[in-house]
This record gives C-alpha cells, structure tokens and sequence, in this order.
C-alpha cells in the first residue's frame, strides 16, 4: 500500500513538474536568459558598444563639476530639456565616469526619459549618450522586472512566473530521488547514464545540479517582484529603516545651489578620510517644491571594504552629517537582491546564476522532446493493444 501512494504521489509531481514546465516556456524562457545576461551587464554593454568604454586612462583627473557640465553640453539639445541628477564614478580601474540625466515627466503619468552620458575620466570627454529604455541592456531590465508591460502588473506576473519556477525546481528534485533511498542508490542517481536517451540524461544531470541555486534565484526573484508585500514581511521579523522621500536619480533636482558640486564633495570627503567617492547627487527639492533643507548625497566606498557610508552635505551651512547605516532588515533585502542579480558575491556565485538563466531553455527542449517521445511510446503501445484485441481468436 505504502508503494502504491508513493507511485501516485510521483505520478501526481510528475504532472504538476510536466504541465507547469510546458505551460510557462514561453515565458520563463525569455525571463530566465534575461536574468543570466544581467549578471554580467557592463560586460556585454562594453562589447556591443565598445566606443562607451574606450576610456584614454583609468584615474578620474577632474573634478565632479568638470563631468557634470561636460554631461549637461551633451544633451543640451535633447528637446525634453533633460537635467543632470547626479554622476557614478567607475566601479573598477578603466570604465568610464557616468553621470545620469532626467527628462520631465510625460503626459498622464508616463515616466521621465533617463539617459546616461559616458565620459572618459582622465578628460571628460564624451564617449557616448545612451537612452536607457532604448538601449539593449536597458530593455533587458525592463524586460526582467515587468515584461515592459507595468501597466498590467507586468511586475507580478514576473513574480507568479517565479513561483511556477521554484515549484518545477522543487518537484524536479522530488523526481530525481531514488525511489530506494540508500547511498548507493544516491551515488548511482548521480551517473550520466540513468537512461539510453541522450535527452533524458542531460535534462536529468544539469536539472539535479542547478536544481538548488535555481529555486534560490527564484525565491528571491518573488521577493523582488513584491516589493511592498515583501517589506511589510521583512519588517515584522527585522527592523528596516521608514520609507520616505529620498534623493536619487529620479528625484526633482534643485535649481538654484549655494555649493558647487566640488565643494560639497570635499566637505564629504574630509567626514571620511579613508574613503573615496562613488556617486554624488545633486540636491533635489522636497515636496512642493520648497528649497529648504536642501542636501548633497555623496555615497563613499570605504578602502578594503564594500561598504558604502552615504554623507549628506547640507547645502546652506555646509555641514556634514553620515548618515545612519542600514539596519538588520535593509541588509538582508539588500542581500536577498545581490543573491538575485549575482552580485557582491565573487564570481563562482555569478556564473552560477548566468546558468540558471541558461539552463531552463535546455530543460524545456529536452523535456518538450521527452513528453513527445513518451505521447508517441503510448499511442504505440495502445495501437497494438487494439490490434491484439481484433485478431481472431484461433
């Protein structure tokens, strides 16, 4: 009896394993490589667009004002009047200095237009002018995150599409498991050649090797995909700091300053001696446009570390202040993230995640392949059922 519920419970992962697999393709096909072609962005962006990255040095020669005025020349132009928010200095030793611009806000709500402007550290001289949305990495993205459909919850869809993912993740690891579990049942499983078919062997081999890291990268995938769902859950088992209006990119930047963007980072600088800068923004208004309170946001890397200590400037007496690092809650968001996108974990763990971006598209084709071999095997076996049961009895 025990074996019987065994063989229906098997039966039962195998369908669900089977129909969410077929069900979804089309979707998490396209998801999943996407996913694996973020894990190394820069990368690809440099060798599809290498005039970006054709830097003449690695040392960042100018001052901040020098990159920022350079960046506002380059799309001054541009008839959405685009305003400079704020720059990224180069994550290693020869890439580009970045600084990031901001169009208006469309019309019913639509989002502003951001475009990136690259420029060579030693000479701040323009390398390239990159619209994010319509550049390859940037539909990348977008695609990863919403389907470039937000306004029809694009975004959970992706997170559902995960779900289905951790479940054929789970239920692949449920299938692989000896029937007798001993160890040498266990070491046996692990041989390449459990069947004669090709197909049924590799699906079976990379299946039980990616089968852990891919339902990690799925279960934080869902996380991401519910942002708010997955604060309010974080929060309630770990203290995160409050949301709130805070600067960045896309903030409203501030007209009129009374620091220039020199001053305000040396004013950070001497608050952090042993750091050096990684991206500075501009001071943006608050709500309803008051000029009060204004502050510049430098983020500092700390030698020998990743960390970052984030110092605001304030831009009417100058002072400054380091901001409170992140609580217990933010670090573990910020990690479920980085596990995610393959980041902030060295090399090993990025290529593992590029994998569970590839490897879903083989196991879709061998299992498409082993779903029609065995439709085909049971016509055949009933076909010579029938013809056994109209031969004339002798």
């Amino acid at each position: 009896m025990a074996e019987t519920r065994t063989a229906q419970l098997r039966r039962l992962w195998l369908n669900v394993h089977l129909w969410i697999g077929v069900g979804l393709a089309l979707l998490l096909i396209p998801i999943s490589i996407s996913g694996g072609l973020l894990v190394w962005h820069d990368e690809i962006d440099a060798l599809l667009t290498p005039q970006r990255y054709a830097v003449t040095g690695a040392q960042v020669a100018l001052p901040p004002s020098a990159y920022l005025a350079k960046a506002a020349e380059a799309v001054a132009t541009d008839p959405q009047k685009l305003q400079v928010t704020g720059l990224r200095y180069p994550e290693a030793p020869g890439w580009p200095v970045r600084v990031v611009t901001r169009g208006q806000p469309g019309e019913n709500g639509a989002r502003p237009r951001f475009v990136t402007v690259f420029l060579d550290p030693p000479t701040a001289a323009v390398l390239d002018v990159m619209g994010f949305r319509t550049s390859f990495i940037g539909f990348l993205h977008v695609f990863h995150e919403n389907l470039t459909i937000p306004q029809y919850s694009g975004r959970q869809i992706v997170g559902w599409a995960g779900v289905g993912m951790l479940i054929l993740s789970l239920t692949g690891i449920w299938l692989w498991w000896p029937r007798q579990t001993s160890w040498i049942n266990l070491w046996r499983s692990l041989r390449w050649t459990r069947s004669s078919r090709f197909t049924f062997n590799l699906h079976n081999m990379l299946g039980f090797w990616i089968a852990i890291p891919l339902a990690v990268v799925s279960l934080t995938g869902i996380y991401l995909s519910f942002p708010q769902t997955a604060r309010d859950m974080m929060s309630s088992v770990a203290p995160m700091s409050p949301q709130g209006q805070r600067g960045g990119f896309a903030a409203e930047v501030a007209r009129q300053t009374e620091l220039s963007p020199d001053r305000a980072l040396q004013i950070a600088l001497s608050a952090a001696p042993d750091a050096s800068p990684s991206t500075l923004f501009l001071p943006t208004v608050q709500r309803g446009g008051a000029n009060r309170g204004l502050a510049w946001r430098i983020q500092l890397a700390r030698a020998g570390s990743d960390e970052t200590a984030t110092v605001l400037v304030d831009d009417h007496r100058g002072h400054a202040s380091v901001a409170p690092g992140p609580q217990s809650g933010d670090r573990a968001a910020s990690w479920i993230r980085w596990i995610h996108e393959g980041s902030h974990s060295g090399p090993v763990w990025a290529t593992i995640v590029f994998l569970t971006g590839v490897f879903p598209t083989i196991f879709a084709i061998t299992g498409v392949i082993m779903w029609l071999r065995k439709r085909a095997s049971r016509k055949a076996l009933d076909g010579k059922r029938e013809t056994v049961a109209l031969r004339p009895a002798e």
